[in-house]
């Protein structure tokens, strides 16, 4: 009776401890890094103060990024003029549909000179990579920095845009 009782207890105690394996795999395959079969898109970037004097520093970055997963994962967002870091980097995690994403902005960057063009590089699987954007975002002089685009007043992140 005492080797019944001894092979039932150990029998439970590993079909407790397969549970709790079983529950941590379960999570973490429902939330972790970014990867590469997931599609990310870029819905839209602005600036913030926008406009924006020439020279001025930069307040913050304001990113909508859409994540078409089944599952939340985390990443490491940053804005890049070319090789220039302008925002970021900063980690965050992505649900799935839209995120609306507020980057802080590089200390050093400011515009000046010239059209600057910009890209959303995000870490998957520990490579960083450009995003998927239907369109160039690229901020015009006139006579201040701005990205808005028309039909962006009003709409958007609120608060100063």
């Amino acid at each position: 009776m005492r080797w019944f009782q001894t092979t039932l207890a150990t029998a439970l105690f590993g079909l407790l401890i397969m549970g709790v394996v079983s529950d941590a795999a379960a999570a973490e395959g429902r939330r972790g890094g970014c990867r590469r079969g997931e599609r990310l898109n870029i819905q839209d970037l602005d600036v913030s103060p926008d406009p924006i004097i020439e020279g001025q520093r930069i307040r913050s970055w304001k990113v909508k990024i859409r994540l078409d997963a089944d599952r939340e994962c985390d990443t490491e967002i940053e804005i890049r003029e070319g090789n220039e870091l302008a925002g970021g980097p900063h980690r965050y995690t992505l649900r799935p549909g839209v995120n609306e994403i507020e980057l802080p902005a590089a200390e050093r960057f400011r515009f000046q000179g010239r059209e600057h063009c910009f890209s959303i590089v995000v870490d998957l699987e520990g490579t960083h990579r450009p995003v998927d954007a239907g369109r160039k975002f690229c901020a015009q002089q006139k006579p201040s920095w701005s990205l808005r685009e028309p039909g962006d007043r009003g709409g958007g992140y609120g608060g100063n845009r």
